[in-house]
């Protein structure tokens, strides 16, 4: 149906569907002061005041009245298209807990063996707890529109490939690191008799903290299993145009080309490996090709062995890490690595021999100096309050009315905790805020961050970051409850003062 509604009716219409209360409403009609406006003019007030997001905006414009709301999670946008179907993020109206939702496409909800592999993604999934395996927290049908969905833990950060296209290579350690945590993910899933089935820069997840968590587990088979459904996956994903396929990846193709029965976890083993050698260098190990025919070609696979041996000492590969590469993709099943535990131990001892971080004294992620908290208020009488409790805790108290001084200060010389007060700066508060914790991440130095919010702004908390040294409070808020947060948020070898 088409939005015929007046503001009024608009609101109310939000408040029927669970995306605004009616003091949200009731507050927005009163900036408007004009109950009878359009309700494109309400919509539009709505989401700069950040109580609806454009997603759901746009959806009221076009009259949409349902998928606001899966297994009793709130979508708030699109994040992401994937094979299976669409990724949203989303949240939990009760508790606020941030998740992604994945929801499979309305043309496959017809096909029994779509469904069934999206299910039994989400089952399998709800399984495992491992800190690198992205965590699937429920699963289900929804009742009203048959959509099918998943919901799992939201990852503040990015995938690989998308970090590979902005830095174009890793350094050896850092690139190890990641395989380190991907092998410790594969460790769990296989002790749970599960292989991955699709690994892939784009299903290997990058946290804002730089942990990595394998993610879409929805071509896995169960090692005792039948395999073959990736064949049909993958044709289809081929004819989407808003899914983006990786031209490298074939597990069929490689099992045809060495024998093997789908659901091997040395598949698993030997994508890893070309995982590796891209972040090393840049570069694939394999062609790139959209033609089916070209990567089922057994050549193409007996050929990495080559490419790898050609190309790692031409480009400075240490010998150690060639080593490892070689093992990882070796063309013959039989001389990979056999197990993901024994690919784990193989990368920390390559780790080892490069004399990388785990045999490195890991430094303290304490920013050094006194005790400091940089404050963005504007109100004179809080940041006298700041300077006062603060002080009173051993805390040198820096203050400023610019959001923009949060960044400059932190980037000149990192500080210890940070109070952003958004009620009376605005929502470059939020912007600070967020580029500060990216700034500490990146730094590897932990700030504890508090973002303030007056009430008419609560909607606002899910433009925030998603940090283990972050919150965001809403008024009413006492003093002594800012201090408890950055006490709560500091760094674990931080004494409480």
């Amino acid at each position: 149906m088409s939005v015929t509604l007046d503001a009024s009716g608009i609101g109310q219409l939000a408040v029927r569907l669970g995306l605004l209360s009616d003091a949200q409403v009731r507050d927005a009609l009163a900036d408007l002061d004009d109950k009878k406006a359009p309700a494109d003019s309400m919509i539009r007030l709505l989401e700069r005041k950040g109580t609806l997001t454009p997603w759901q905006g746009g959806k009221l414009r076009k009259g949409d009245l349902d998928g606001y709301f899966l297994g009793g999670y709130r979508l708030l946008y699109k994040i992401a298209s994937g094979s299976f179907g669409r990724v949203y993020r989303g949240d939990d109206p009760r508790t606020g807990q941030v998740v992604a939702v994945k929801v499979l496409r309305h043309k496959w909800t017809q096909d029994k063996q779509k469904v069934d592999l999206f299910v039994r993604e989400g089952k399998l999934g709800m399984g495992i707890r491992h800190p690198n395996i992205v965590a699937v927290l429920a699963v289900g049908q929804d009742a009203k529109t048959g959509q099918y969905f998943l919901v799992m833990e939201f990852i503040e950060g990015g995938d690989l490939r998308e970090i590979i296209n902005i830095r174009k290579k890793f350094e050896l350690d850092e690139a190890l690191r990641i395989m380190e945590e991907s092998a410790a993910g594969l460790v769990g899933a296989y002790a749970r008799g599960l292989t991955h089935r699709d690994i892939k820069p784009t299903n290997i997840l990058i946290s804002a903290q730089g942990q990595a968590k394998l993610v879409d587990f929805g071509l896995a088979e169960i090692s005792t299993g039948v395999g073959g459904g990736s064949v049909t996956l993958q044709r289809q994903a081929d004819k989407d145009d808003d899914v983006s396929v990786d031209r490298t990846v074939d597990y069929a193709g490689l099992e045809k080309a060495t024998g093997q029965k789908a659901g091997d976890v040395r598949s698993d083993i030997y994508f890893l490996g070309t995982v590796l050698y891209e972040m090393a260098t840049g570069l694939s190990l394999m062609p790139v090709t959209k033609d089916r025919q070209v990567r089922m070609a057994a050549r193409r696979y007996e050929e990495v062995e080559t490419t790898l041996a050609k190309t790692g000492p031409e480009l400075g590969l240490p010998t150690e890490l060639q080593k490892l590469l070689a093992k990882m993709v070796a063309f013959d099943p039989k001389e990979r690595f056999q197990t993901p535990t024994e690919l784990l131990d193989g990368v920390r001892q390559c780790r080892v021999e490069l004399g990388g971080a785990s045999v490195l004294h890991v430094r303290s992620r304490v920013p050094e100096g006194p005790k400091t908290l940089f404050a963005v208020e504007s109100n004179a009488k809080l940041q006298d309050a700041f300077r006062e409790k603060f002080k009173a805790h051993g805390y040198r108290v820096l203050i400023s009315i610019d959001p923009a001084q949060a960044l400059k200060r932190f980037q000149d010389k990192p500080y210890h905790a940070l109070i952003v007060d958004a009620g009376t700066v605005g929502a470059d508060g939020i912007s600070a805020f967020n580029r500060v914790l990216r700034e500490s991440d990146a730094a590897g130095v932990d700030v504890a961050a508090v973002l303030i919010l007056s009430e008419d702004q609560a909607g606002w908390a899910g433009r925030a970051t998603d940090h283990p040294h972050g919150t965001v409070m809403v008024r009413p808020v006492t003093m002594k409850q800012l201090i408890e947060a950055v006490y709560q948020l500091g760094p674990a070898d931080e004494p409480a003062g």
